[in-house]
């Protein structure tokens, strides 16, 4: 067992996988007490039962530059294979501006190959690899140094039989010509967007009952300065203040700090002088917003009038396109994806690229009476008209 730690090691490494087909990578981080995710270990491996595997160890190599990796990163002749790459690829692009291409993620392949919704990488390991996992190590903190030696051994895993995984889900989806479903799944983890957070736009992912345009402008700007404030002193947004503290704090208005004090919500982190005129400062400006600047809920997420019989009947159709396809249910559609359609929107994930092919073409038609159901013993089908 080999653990990298310096940047020369890392380049002989990373040089030596450019060469390869593919190359398996997963990390190991923290991110209870910081805002971004502390990298802690990097695991890697080479082609093959006895292909090389190593450990990169970017806290015994406080000097180590990642720069290596980031160009292999960027060598499009190897695949990178990771399983849940999320959290990973969010490591790497808010550290090296960087996203692995070629991408495959096991997790998104299994979906597709009807392993059902967010599979567990023990569980391909056990069905595919036919090995079991020591997962006593998983929820240890791998900031501490040094690491024993189940911690090792867990973190090579990670990589090792996600060799056998990858060769056997890539061969499926040669074989049901299902690699462009992937593809467009992928699309999403690689677009800065989705692991940006601007906090002018943060206030959107506050759930609120209300529509009033001026808490709602409060609510932006308390939301636009937690934001601003975990990034900048990378702690978590809870730290500074929770959403029901936010939210009462936007029912609230204190104007000054004794009215602060008699919030009963905010954590003491969140009375620190720093962070009390952060909050008063945000309320003053959600009170002095303009009108006409107020931020306003989007009609599309009230409740639409949904056709009560045509949504069941979707359901159906979807269950027996995704019993024909091998595909879980709801990696094609959500149950509100299926209202929304019933309802007449059609601006609905599920009506676009292979979900569109695979289910939504045939959606529109039985919505425009196009298609009926019929049913022979267990089996749904769908009759042309």
């Amino acid at each position: 067992m080999r653990t990298i730690t310096t940047t020369e090691e890392l380049a002989s490494f990373c040089e030596a996988a450019k060469t390869q087909p593919y190359v398996t990578i997963d990390t190991e981080f923290l991110r209870e007490r910081t805002y971004w995710s502390k990298l802690c270990l990097i695991q890697m491996a080479l082609p093959g039962k006895d292909g090389d595997a190593v450990l990169i160890d970017p806290i015994e190599g406080e000097g180590m530059s990642l720069e290596p990796l980031y160009d292999l990163f960027r060598h499009e002749a190897t695949v990178k294979v990771f399983h849940a790459a999320r959290q990973d690829l969010e490591i790497f692009f808010v550290e090296g501006g960087v996203f692995p291409k070629p991408l495959f993620d096991t997790q998104v392949a299994a979906m597709v190959c009807g392993f059902g919704e967010q599979v567990g990488y023990e569980t391909l390991v056990k069905r595919i690899a036919k090995a079991n996992l020591d997962k006593t190590s998983r929820f240890t903190d791998w900031s501490r140094r040094p690491l024993s030696q189940a911690q090792k051994d867990y973190a090579l895993a990670d990589v090792t039989h996600l060799r056998v995984i990858y060769e056997w889900l890539a061969a499926q989806l040669a074989k049901n010509k299902r690699s462009p479903w992937v593809e467009e799944e992928l699309s999403i983890l690689t677009d800065p967007a989705t692991y940006t957070v601007v906090p002018a736009e943060a206030w959107l992912r506050i759930k609120t009952r209300t529509s009033s345009g001026r808490f709602l402008a409060v609510v932006k700007e308390l939301a636009r300065f937690r934001e601003a404030y975990a990034q900048a002193q990378n702690v978590p947004r809870s730290r500074v203040m929770k959403d029901d503290a936010l939210l009462e704090l936007a029912s609230t208005r204190p104007t000054n700090i004794e009215e602060l004090g008699r919030s009963r919500l905010l954590l003491r982190e969140g009375r620190k002088p720093e962070i009390a005129d952060g909050i008063l400062a945000a309320v003053k400006a959600g009170l002095e917003m303009r009108p006409e600047d107020m931020p306003k809920v989007d009609p599309a997420k009230d409740q639409p009038q949904v056709n009560g019989a045509l949504a069941d009947l979707l359901r159906v159709l979807l269950k027996a396109k995704s019993e024909s396809l091998g595909v879980a249910p709801r990696l094609i559609a959500s149950a509100a994806e299926l209202d929304a359609i019933a309802a007449g929107s059609r601006d609905v994930a599920a009506l676009t690229g292979w979900r569109r092919d695979a289910f939504g073409s045939d959606a529109l038609r039985l919505c425009s009476g196009e298609v009926a159901l019929s049913a022979k013993g267990t089996e749904v089908r769908v009759v042309y008209l």
